[in-house]
């Protein structure tokens, strides 16, 4: 495909409101993944609400981006030339943009950059739950420093999922020493998304898994999670019904193991947050060899049909982070 033709045929769709009031400034993005189309749904139930007055903006402003990779969505597959919740960074200046997506992105980080919440909903193709997956813990460390984990805690909190998942940008890194390749900075740079992106900006995000990608009820995992979010911003009324949040089960992911070869296969069908004892049999590798738990755990992201060479499923153990409780202040590594 020309991919000059469809990027002068593509066009981002922005939807954007803004009440006299100031407030937060919150960017909810659906459709990064062409195949994962809950979050476009659940983004334009909230759109036709905000249109026709049903939804009050009271205060701040909101960005809501339906389809944030339109070659992907026209394909209907994950990537269109390459995955767009990678290497998420604006083209150096003077360069030019290395594919379609990389235009995307330099579309997005102005974007992004003038908003200091991000939520991102995608969606899986193995069956599960949905849930939440939030960055790391306050540090002052080289690979992300952060300093508003507690902030990014509480909107996953009351994203009302049954679980949330952390560490991704830790085991990207341990992934790439796993391929025997240097976790230098522009290895990792690879490994950044949109959230990775608005946490390096100064602001928070967290990636709402909406569910198996054609589970009917993801659209609305999606406009709920949005309304949520509005309330917890204090944008729109609050909900006087409401319960207080739940506490989720917190999980930490400690290990990602790739497909080395296209008849490598699981011993049966796993599902995301499938639990598995130590020793217990998950995967069978193309010579036979048996893959086994490395401890007691669950299995996330299962992918029967990825390719050899990437990643095959995840693992992740209990963590012990509390998302109600702030910790310790540190000193901002930026400003705004």
């Amino acid at each position: 495909m020309d991919s000059e033709m469809t990027a002068s045929t593509d066009l981002l769709r922005i939807h954007g409101y803004a009440s006299l009031q100031p407030g937060p400034r919150l960017i909810v993005l659906g459709g990064v993944h062409g195949d994962e189309t809950c979050g476009t749904a659940g983004i334009e139930r909230v759109v036709s609400a905000l249109d026709d007055g049903s939804l009050q903006l009271l205060r701040g402003q909101l960005t809501l981006v339906p389809v944030a990779n339109p070659l992907a969505r026209r394909l209907l597959r994950r990537e269109g030339e390459r995955n767009l919740n990678r290497l998420f960074r604006p083209t150096a200046p003077g360069a030019e943009p290395a594919d379609y997506e990389a235009r995307i992105t330099d579309l997005l980080c102005p974007l992004l950059d003038r908003h200091e919440v991000l939520l991102d909903l995608h969606s899986f193709q193995s069956e599960g739950e949905a849930f939440a997956m939030i960055g790391p813990r306050d540090n002052q460390g080289p690979l992300e420093p952060f300093s508003r984990a507690f902030e990014e805690g509480q909107l996953a909190l009351h994203l009302g999922t049954p679980r949330v998942v952390e560490g991704w940008l830790d085991i990207y890194a341990a992934g790439l020493a796993q391929r025997g390749q240097a976790a230098d900075e522009a290895a990792l740079a690879f490994g950044w998304g949109t959230n990775e992106y608005m946490r390096s900006r100064g602001g928070y995000g967290v990636t709402l898994e909406c569910g198996q990608h054609q589970d009917p009820a993801a659209p609305d995992v999606a406009r709920r999670a949005i309304l949520s979010a509005l309330r917890l911003l204090g944008m729109i009324e609050p909900d006087p019904a409401a319960a207080p949040p739940r506490a989720p089960s917190l999980l930490r992911l400690v290990s990602v193991v790739d497909r080395l070869h296209a008849e490598d296969q699981f011993v049966r069908e796993w599902a995301t947050f499938d639990p598995v004892a130590r020793g217990e049999p998950i995967g069978v590798r193309a010579d036979g060899s048996m893959l086994h738990a490395e401890r007691d755990g669950f299995i996330v992201f299962p992918n029967a049909e990825a390719l050899p060479g990437t990643e095959w499923f995840y693992f992740a153990v209990e963590s012990d982070r509390d998302l109600t409780r702030p910790a310790p202040a540190l000193s901002r590594a930026w400003s705004r």
